[in-house]
């Protein structure tokens, strides 16, 4: 998939720095990883949940998932300090763009009434997050061996100084922004 890697470089990268008047090419904005993330709070009772959520995390974005653990107790919770309760995978290059494609073109179209993604989830630095109900969207995962539906948070962090340009990267880069 190295395809969406050389079409940042021809396509998307001339395009930025002529919009935006760069100087220099190293202004140019790029995605610089991805975080994927699922949370679990029913972890805490059954241990193996978090398996089958690490299972599904790396047969989506091909990289093995590392569990999460919980920094601080809260008693209302019934949580104590260093439990796991989730999973993440930062998913950089060839890696990266490879579940950009995939979660653009494939994922995304995939969800039931898909209108497209909130354009207002920028958080003022130029990264985007983007929450999923379910991972049954991936045609990785097979429904029959899906215990639970689970959501997940996809994190884009991006080199861009404004939410603007952040999200004209992620445009050109191909993201189905609702209009």
């Amino acid at each position: 998939m190295a395809r969406l890697k050389d079409f940042y470089k021809n396509e998307v990268a001339p395009a930025l720095m002529k919009k935006f008047e760069y100087k220099s090419v190293m202004q140019i904005p790029k995605i610089d990883k991805i975080v994927v993330n699922v949370g679990a709070g029913d972890a805490k009772e059954n241990t193996k949940v978090i398996d089958s959520i690490i299972e599904d995390l790396s047969i989506i974005t091909a990289q093995h998932a590392v569990p999460t653990y919980a920094k601080k107790s809260v008693a209302n919770f019934k949580l104590r300090e260093g439990m796991k309760i989730g999973a993440k995978v930062t998913l950089r290059g060839e890696r990266m763009y490879e579940f950009i494609d995939r979660l653009f073109n494939i994922a995304l179209p995939r969800v039931r009434d898909f209108k497209g993604i909130n354009p207002n989830a920028f958080d003022g630095r130029g990264n985007y997050s983007l929450g999923l109900k379910e991972q049954l969207i991936f045609p990785e995962i097979e429904y029959e061996k899906v215990d639970k539906i689970r959501g997940m948070d996809i994190a884009f962090v991006t080199t861009a100084n404004t939410d603007e340009e952040a999200k004209e990267l992620l445009t050109l880069m191909g993201a189905p922004f609702a209009k």
